[in-house]
């Protein structure tokens, strides 16, 4: 790699997705990666293969599908770790073992029981073996910043002599400031003799908030790969965040003239469809991608930015893809005029796709007055499920008032017929939840519910999302409707259609037969 150029390292399929409610299914980690192909990542982490069959499948099928960016895979310093990630590796255009331990003494007395020389030869043995796999090998020193520098500095030496290609060199509890992370960088480049052979790469946690600074601070000490996240998600406070990052160089090129292959208008898009598979919301002082990013309320502020927007805009909305204008689409344009701006907007679909989206677009245009971008990236998201519908909704009526509690009167079709429950609850959606219980005899217990509004105005379109624990596994669910209770009910019926699919994909594997749609109970 030329000393100019930063790869971009993306581990939100891998680390993000360990944020708490961030969990993703193969069919949302393949739309997620399909996308930071698209942003023009260098490397992305799929998954940690020998944690669950589902992480195995999910980095088996990005390395299928994403043949531009390397794939990397995380695994310890063990066989069957290295083994298992290889094999889910195998297909990739670009493979890449990354493979980790402990290196700080906190961990190795406490999580390890290992001395040193132990861990060293751990470490010898796992890059050894992951070499004989695949040219590209990363190791990572895990709690990098907290270990002793000298024995650092002899690891890394080591690892490089058994062929190590990168050498990450973790922030893991985001415990360094900018500063002292520069002079650990620093001292590497000066100290381990092999370090030429290798591409240095941080991995930078957020726990004081300097996520960002810090890895900005290594690059100027030398390293030359980032690990990051899109909208930072992540362990704990999260991860470096990538568009901050990248926006950072960009803005700042005069400081840092390094180059890399994001497409920088794909960063909102990026954003957005992490945040509509999650349901995780982005703040909205979110730097580069929250909703006030761009906006002005100040009246001195709004002078300048109409006279000149370089006054108070160090980058403009369209360089990281955000646009503001709404479209004249209404309940009288054509699938053609439809098709046209998705187009516009970077989407291509196929005819079945279009032909969805455009019943449901003219439903939500007889609604609304005015239809935003937002709406058709809901409607996208949202309405071209890629998971099958096991239940369908087919009728819902629900009522609430302050004199008597709220009922909810619910039918749901399936291959086999329909079936029609009503139920009492606290609100109208509780109820509804209630008799969607009771018609498919699966309980699911509500963890989170989060309504956003997308677009403005009285009849905007909302937006909800849920996470909901069936049989003790948590699943997401989100649909958009100008009317909450609705979006409610196929939020909880897009979740309920996850943990039936997931079922059926699990008895699958183990060759047993199963219908997708398990039949509606017979009254």
């Amino acid at each position: 790699m030329s000393d100019d150029r930063v790869a971009i390292f993306d581990t939100t399929l891998r680390d993000g997705e360990q944020s708490p409610g961030c969990s993703m299914n193969l069919e949302e980690k393949l739309r997620m990666a399909r996308q930071l192909e698209a942003l023009g990542v260098d490397i992305i982490e799929a998954g940690f293969p020998v944690a669950s069959e589902d992480d195995f499948a999910a980095v088996r099928e990005v390395a299928r599908t994403c043949r531009t960016p390397i794939i990397a895979a995380l695994c310890r310093t063990t066989a069957i770790d290295i083994e298992r990630a290889w094999e889910a590796l195998s297909d990739a255009a670009r493979p890449r073992i990354h493979t980790f331990v402990a290196t700080s003494d906190i961990h190795l007395q406490h999580k390890l029981q290992k001395t040193r020389p132990e861990v060293l030869e751990m470490a010898r043995k796992a890059v050894r073996l992951a070499k004989s796999f695949t040219e590209d090998v990363e190791f990572s020193a895990e709690d990098a910043t907290r270990s002793d520098l000298d024995y650092l500095c002899e690891i890394i030496e080591a690892v490089i002599d058994e062929g190590a290609t990168v050498v990450n060199i973790p922030d893991t509890v985001g415990y360094t400031i900018p500063s002292e992370y520069h002079h650990i960088i620093s001292t590497l480049k000066q100290r381990v003799r092999n370090i030429e052979n290798a591409t240095i790469s941080v991995h930078c946690h957020n726990d004081l908030g300097l996520g960002v600074a810090n890895s900005l601070a290594a690059i100027s000490a030398g390293a030359r790969q980032i690990e990051c996240t899109i909208n930072g998600i992540g362990e704990r406070a999260g991860n470096a965040s990538l568009e901050e990052v990248v926006m950072a160089m960009r803005v700042r090129r005069d400081l840092m003239p390094y180059k890399n292959n994001i497409v920088t208008e794909e960063i909102y898009r990026s954003s957005q469809t992490l945040s509509n598979i999650t349901g995780v919301l982005v703040q909205p002082n979110k730097a580069i991608v929250g909703k006030n990013a761009f906006a002005h309320e100040a009246g001195i502020h709004q002078h300048g930015v109409l006279k000149n927007r370089i006054t108070y805009e160090i980058m403009t909305p369209e360089s990281v893809g955000v646009k503001t204008n709404s479209i004249v689409l209404g309940k009288h344009s054509g699938r053609h005029a439809l098709n046209k701006k998705y187009e516009e907007m970077g989407y291509q679909l196929a005819r079945p796709e279009l032909d969805k989206a455009y019943k449901l677009f003219t439903k939500l245009a007889d609604q609304k007055k005015e239809i935003f971008e937002e709406d058709l990236m809901a409607i996208l998201q949202d309405g071209i499920a890629q998971i099958p519908e096991a239940y369908k909704l087919r009728v819902l009526q629900a009522t609430a008032g302050t004199s008597k509690n709220a009922t909810a009167l619910v039918t749901l079709g399936d291959d086999l017929g329909e079936r029609t429950e009503s139920a009492v609850g606290d609100g109208p959606v509780n109820a509804a939840f209630s008799a969607i219980d009771k018609i498919t005899g699966m309980e699911g217990r509500l963890m989170d519910y989060t309504v956003r509004a997308i677009t403005q105005g009285t009849d905007a379109v909302g937006e909800v999302f849920v996470h909901v624990e069936f049989e003790n596994a948590s699943y997401t669910g989100k649909a958009a409707s100008t009317d909450i209770v609705d979006a409610s009910v196929r939020a909880y019926l897009n979740a309920l259609n996850k943990a039936v699919y997931a079922k059926a994909r699990r008895k699958s594997e183990s060759n047993e037969e199963i219908s997708i749609a398990t039949p509606l109970p017979k009254e």
